[in-house]
């Protein structure tokens, strides 16, 4: 079946005032080196790198009405990403970060999220069935019914999640067949340290995998079909700027999906182009193609999954 879209998504999306300092985040201060203002949010970073990799993405979560307020979407629609079915509203605005950024990379993210979540209830059926593979993040605990509808049309649903508003956040990780988290996340959520007990925890009869990524540790899989728990490594890359590595993760992620990958396939694909990502500064300006991906995949050094259990 062919979709006009690879992937749609919704959820956060952000205009991040970013801080360069001369010292790391835990030295209590520092110079300023250079400030920017870029455009972020975990889904909407995620949808720029489909782009970026060769994929067609859409944007369907909340936008501001044009022209005034449409400050996140139209930097959308110039990164490539389809903004022509997202909703709109008065009220819509992108969240607000201020993050600073050390001399290794490393970052601390302060944002105000005060804004109109998720997506309208009245989504139709009709746009959620223009991609097979449907991208959200902890804000679509404001529109559980329209991940349901997704799931119920059999769109594959990739969850990014960084932190639980409990029942609510229970009902989309359950609903989410692909649940894609940080292993800090993973740890607090099911109360477990190691990583193959977490991956045992968050697993069920309904999904098709589970990962848990930990940066330049690499990520850890569990997928439908396959007693084994994998590692994948982390490439070995002197790290400029950390910020919306994880974005650009899910968004290959989903990508790899859509076009038929099974879900191994799926995090050493992403494993690559994040690696790519931290090279450079600012959430986007990092972003690879897939050429340069299957570079990097191509290497004598390239991380080899290792089987770790099962």
């Amino acid at each position: 079946m062919s979709w006009p879209f690879h992937v749609m998504g919704f959820g956060a999306l952000a205009i991040d005032d970013i801080v360069y300092v001369d010292r790391a985040l835990t030295a209590g201060k520092g110079k300023v080196t250079k400030r920017v203002t870029d455009h972020g949010g975990n889904v909407a970073t995620a949808l720029v790198a489909v782009v970026r990799l060769g994929g067609r993405a859409a944007f369907v979560g909340w936008l501001g009405e044009q022209p005034l307020t449409d400050f996140g979407g139209s930097e959308l629609e110039r990164d490539g990403v389809d903004i022509s079915f997202a909703p709109r509203h008065a009220d819509a605005a992108p969240i607000r970060s201020v993050i600073t950024v050390g001399p290794d990379g490393d970052r601390f993210i302060a944002y105000d999220d005060d804004v109109l979540h998720g997506t309208s209830q009245a989504l139709p059926d009709e746009v959620l069935t223009q991609a097979p593979v449907l991208l959200i993040d902890g804000y679509a605990t404001h529109s559980e019914a329209v991940v349901a509808r997704a799931r119920a049309l059999g769109l594959i649903v990739v969850a990014d999640i960084e932190w639980t508003a409990g029942p609510a956040t229970d009902g989309i990780i359950a609903l989410s067949d692909h649940l894609v988290l940080p292993l800090s996340f993973g740890r607090t959520y099911a109360g477990e340290n190691d990583p193959a007990a977490i991956l045992d925890k968050l697993w069920s009869t309904e999904r098709s995998a589970v990962v848990l990524t930990d940066g330049d540790h690499g990520s850890y899989l569990r997928q439908k079909d396959d007693a084994a728990v994998w590692h994948v490594p982390a490439y070995r890359v002197e790290a400029v700027d950390t910020t919306g590595a994880g974005d650009c993760f899910h968004g290959a992620y989903a990508l790899a999906l859509a076009r038929g990958e099974v879900p191994l396939d799926c995090v050493v694909y992403p494993t690559t182009a994040a690696a790519i990502s931290v090279t450079a500064r600012g959430g986007r300006k990092g972003l690879p193609d897939d050429a340069a991906c299957r570079a990097w995949m191509a290497r004598d050094d390239a991380p080899v999954p290792a089987s770790i259990a099962g």
